[in-house]
């Protein structure tokens, strides 16, 4: 029997299908039993396998077994049970099949020092033992399947099952951002080689696919002249002299995790006396918590969930969120969101720390509906028509926080009157953002140089800032295409540092608009300067809003047609179709091995075209009838482009030739003997050190005058004299 399965069961795993009706038509005729497969290999608490033949008579045993000392293989089945640390089931599939089941009676889990418990694993292997399981009919088996069970105990971290995130440190004392992928507290995150709470054996199963890069803690190597690289041994003797101290957490991608300063906390005298704790409150807010009401409901506000809008959905502490709904409105609304009262709005909300706040409501009224109202399906007589009153349009939530605790929330809603024609497609605002203090928490885009990928921060001067120079950031644009594509519909996007792009917008224009080509040039200019409304560019990635050296003025140029054209009657010059961005940027330092880009220069230009309409393919609609519209495509596009370092003028055939005198192709560099007075040394004006240099040179020759060498020479030349 086992040469015919053998024969007719290749080890192939594309022919299993096959191998079982085989097997199973070979027990059905010969009323035999076999296991398929007959052999298991288990890494798992679970192993199961198929009893196919006459199963009405046929009990399972259970055994362990082993090989011979002398022959090295297992002896024959036996219909003797005996008693293992696995479990037994059996299950009847068909008439011919029986399904066999082996569980694991026992715990996988690793046994703590000086633990007495036997339901666990004394070592990290912690099953190795061969099983034999018998079809017996009577007390004679009929076939048997063996089973090589080889099982490792389970590591399960000592906290598991927390789900509490990491609490947000003091950051006024201490930044964010040693480790950023500690997400869990007091539980060792997975591939976060970092973190603390990790041991030794749970580094060990993931230490070769730790998280790269900063979010995974991992900072560029400290370089030469760090005082912390260089050894004793192989240190030469100027090294702690000219070495730089500088400590590791000190890096370009740090004022990405966390925006402000460290103070270091001052210790009082140790004979005041002890100050007391205050009680630590009992619900501190972490980020990404949900806030909660008084009565411990969730605060909630419309957002986005899995692309739906969800009209009670909890809010996130330290988490901003501007989302956008669209509601069709065939009746005026009566319930929440779009028809609330302020009151139902003032809602208490727990500050965190033990006490409550209450939500400040203001409302503003919406003249200009057109932001809100994009379309409607259907016209209706003026006596069908509803108005609805006060429906909310959009809700500004700001909520002001301090340590793990909220101070301040406000509401800004805005309300408006509705027509409603039918039906109307209404689209509301919802946002909350955060602000500490006074300051919103704006994300940089690098330290202190731009980082590739990061948008490119854009500011206009605050005028409603008492006059201060403040500068407010905004963004620069591009089209980004949604939808049908049409410049009405259209989203925007801000430009990436680095990255090249070009996008547009399609402008629907008729016969009627090309007879009024003033307005339609004024019309393509607006639409392409509200992409950019700023006036500054921010040099770094980290700008100064009070410091007007960190910006850059925003340099606008409008090119002219390339030929002179007049207006017809079908056709309009000088529209100004295409919007180019050209950002200059240089490579002005290295910080840990990481190059620093600063933005030089930012140009925004306008090609002209003529639009005229195209009648060809046979779609001669356009040109007859003046309502008939046609698709003009209105185009931005942004290029990025780096300013080699070597900008100095062309040397001159002295310079190339004579290398005596140049230090970077010469071992010796006369020219820094005096370095502190010449014009390679920047670390003050050049009139300042020229100053000192030469006071310097004063009192050494007053010094040589007036001591001993030069008091020598004077006597003995008096006494050559006498």
């Amino acid at each position: 029997m086992a040469n015919v399965v053998d024969m007719f069961c290749p080890s192939s795993i594309s022919r299993q299908v096959i191998c079982v009706l085989l097997l199973f038509s070979l027990a059905h005729t010969q009323n035999v039993v076999v296991f398929q497969p007959s052999f298991l290999t288990a890494n798992g608490p679970v192993v199961s396998a198929l009893l196919l033949g006459n199963t009405s008579d046929i009990s399972l045993r259970l055994r362990t077994v082993s090989p011979s000392n002398t022959t090295g293989s297992i002896g024959p089945p036996s219909c003797v049970a005996e008693e293992t640390q696995w479990l037994l089931t059996r299950e009847q599939v068909g008439k011919t099949a029986v399904r066999v089941l082996l569980r694991l009676d026992r715990s996988l889990r690793l046994c703590d020092e000086n633990e007495t418990d036997i339901d666990c694993c004394p070592k990290p292997l912690c099953v190795l033992e061969t099983l034999q399981v018998s079809a017996c009919v009577g007390g004679t088996p009929q076939a048997s399947l063996l089973i090589q069970a080889k099982i490792h105990a389970l590591l399960v971290p000592a906290n598991a099952g927390s789900d509490n995130k990491t609490v947000i440190p003091n950051q006024v004392y201490q930044p964010l951002g040693p480790c950023p992928c500690d997400l869990t507290f007091r539980v060792c995150d997975v591939r976060c080689c970092c973190d603390k709470d990790c041991s030794i054996e749970d580094l060990k199963l993931f230490e070769s696919h730790c998280l790269p890069g900063p979010f995974g803690g991992q900072v560029s190597p400290a370089p030469d002249y760090q005082c912390s690289v260089q050894s004793s041994e192989n240190s030469p003797d100027w090294f702690p002299f000219l070495c730089v101290s500088s400590s590791p957490e000190n890096n370009p991608y740090l004022g990405l995790f966390y925006h402000g300063d460290t103070i270091t906390p001052k210790p009082g005298p140790n004979f005041q006396s002890p100050m007391l704790s205050a009680p630590v409150p009992e619900n501190l807010y972490i980020e990404g918590s949900p806030i909660l009401t008084l009565n411990n409901q969730y605060f909630t506000i419309p957002q986005k969930v899995l692309g739906h809008c969800v009209n009670s959905a909890p809010v996130a502490f330290l988490k901003n969120f501007k989302v956008k709904c669209v509601t069709l409105l065939r009746t005026c609304p009566t319930g929440s969101p779009l028809q609330t009262l302020p009151m139902d709005l003032r809602n208490k909300v727990k500050t965190g720390q033990g006490g409550d706040v209450i939500v400040d409501v203001s409302d503003e009224v919406a003249t200009d509906l057109s932001q809100f109202i994009s379309s409607t399906d259907a016209v209706a007589s003026s006596d069908e028509r509803l108005v609805c009153e006060n429906v909310t349009l959009a809700m500004d939530y700001k909520f002001y926080w301090k340590g793990n605790g909220i101070t301040r929330i406000t509401l800004t809603r805005t309300v408006g009157t509705i027509t409603l024609n039918g039906g109307v497609m209404l689209t509301t605002r919802y946002s909350a953002v955060y602000l500490n203090g006074e300051i919103t928490d704006e994300p940089n885009s690098g330290n202190p140089g731009y980082q590739v990928g990061r948008p490119v921060i854009a500011g206009i001067v605050d005028t409603l800032d008492n006059n201060t120079g403040s500068i407010q950031r905004m963004t620069i644009n591009l089209w980004k295409p949604v939808s049908d594509g049409l410049c009405s519909t259209n989203e925007r996007k801000p430009i990436l540092f680095g990255e090249n792009a070009t996008s547009g917008c399609l402008l629907p224009i008729s016969r009627q608009n090309l007879t009024q080509c003033n307005l339609l040039r004024e019309t393509v200019t607006s639409l392409q300067a509200a992409l950019t409304t700023a006036t500054y560019v921010s040099k770094s990635g980290n700008p100064d809003p009070l410091t007007v050296t960190d910006w850059v003025n925003i340099n606008y140029v409008t090119l002219n047609s390339s030929t002179t054209m007049e207006d017809t009657t079908s056709s309009c010059y000088g529209i100004s179709s295409h919007q180019h961005i050209h950002v200059w940027s240089l490579i002005t330092s290295m910080v840990e091995g990481i190059p620093q880009r600063e933005i030089r220069a930012l140009q925004i230009s306008y090609s002209l075209s003529t639009w005229a309409m195209d009648c060809g393919g046979g779609d001669v609609s356009p040109c007859v009838d003046p309502m008939e519209t046609q698709l003009f495509p209105i185009t931005s596009s942004v290029t990025f482009t780096d300013i080699p370092i070597n900008t100095g003028p062309p040397k001159t055939r002295f310079q190339i030739n004579f290398t005596e005198y140049d230090c970077s192709r010469n071992d010796v560099c006369w020219p820094e003997l005096a370095f502190p007075i010449t014009k390679y040394y920047t670390g003050e004006p050049y009139s300042q050190s020229l100053a000192k240099g030469l006071i310097l040179v004063f009192f050494f020759i007053t010094a040589s005058i007036l001591g001993t060498p030069w008091r020598q020479i004077r006597q003995a030349w008096n006494s050559a004299n006498l």
